[in-house]
């Protein structure tokens, strides 16, 4: 089946409606995407019209976006578009929704905190290993001193 995936620049509209369903975690916002182009004439950038998508997120990521996600920040969203048209009250309308694959913070616009979250409950815990400690990627390593039997000459065995 062919599919539309886009990728959409914008802002979040709405606070995450977060849902408990019987098929697992399901979360939606809405998302204002505004163009903006040079206006030749005045010398400076003007926003262009706004497209609101309705985001839709389930399972993990539904869980992580309701509680990372709040009105106004700015993010990048991908997933699959789905466009509906419907009648009400006699009037056609049609929506754009996206059913996410990816939601993130846009790092072109500000600074965020990443944190891991633990895996899902499976229903035999592996046993936790020690947290490793965050290597120092700003000096290398020193090499291993060389002890002296390692510089001595090599002995021939008869």
């Amino acid at each position: 089946m062919n599919e539309t995936l886009v990728c959409a620049v914008g802002n979040v509209a709405t606070q995450p409606v977060y849902r408990e369903l019987a098929a697992g975690p399901s979360a939606r916002f809405r998302l204002a995407v505004t163009s903006r182009y040079w206006d030749r004439e005045k010398n400076t950038w003007t926003d262009g019209h706004t497209n609101f998508f309705t985001v839709w997120a389930n399972r993990q990521l539904a869980t992580n976006a309701a509680t990372s996600l709040t009105v106004g920040d700015p993010v990048v969203v991908q997933g699959r578009l789905k466009v509906r048209t419907e009648t009400r009250e006699g009037q056609q309308w049609a929506s754009a929704d996206i059913d996410a694959v990816v939601i993130g913070h846009d790092l072109a616009r500000g600074t965020a905190a990443f944190r891991r979250t633990g895996k899902p409950d499976t229903a035999t815990p592996a046993p936790s290993a020690p947290p490793r400690p965050e290597p120092n990627w700003e000096t290398p390593p020193e090499p291993p001193a060389e002890s002296p039997a390692a510089i001595a000459e090599p002995v021939a065995v008869p």
